[in-house]
């Protein structure tokens, strides 16, 4: 079993590191943006680049391709995510391919739902919330208590 990882650098990359023990001793990869915490955990970990959508419809198809790429290379059978847009792109690819998403929305997320939880919520049934204030936006969602 082989497992991309992928959330934007920053506050998501910082949260879904805190699952670690998850994907010990298993096949893994991150996708991630070029910023900071995710340069630095390239310097020891496999870690894929992509551009960031950042709402533009071209940018979003560029990331498509990018992961299209990566997955040929990679080919995971399982996609974690804690999101934002990077997260958004590798997980719409994955729905394409037929992938098994685990998506956990962020911590951040108490009093509303994440524009990226709202789009991947319909189409993936391991959805995750980290507040039991979170169910009201994501029903079927599981809540697993605070990641970090």
């Amino acid at each position: 079993m082989k497992i991309c990882i992928t959330a934007s650098a920053g506050g998501h990359l910082t949260e879904i590191l805190q699952l670690k023990e998850v994907w010990k001793g298993k096949e893994y990869f991150f996708i991630s943006d070029k910023r900071i915490n995710a340069i630095d955990l390239s310097k020891k970990e496999k870690v894929y680049f992509i551009t960031p959508a950042r709402r533009n419809l071209l940018n979003f198809l560029i990331s498509l391709n990018e992961t299209r790429k990566i997955f040929q290379k990679e080919n995971p059978d399982i996609i974690i995510s804690t999101g934002a847009e990077i997260g958004f792109s590798v997980m719409f690819f994955g729905i394409l391919q037929g992938k098994r998403i685990i998506y956990i929305e962020s911590i951040a997320r108490i009093n509303s739902p994440s524009l990226t939880g709202r789009l991947i919520y319909p189409f993936i049934k391991d959805f995750y919330v980290q507040w039991p204030e979170s169910k009201k936006f994501f029903p079927k969602a599981k809540y697993v208590g605070a990641v970090i």
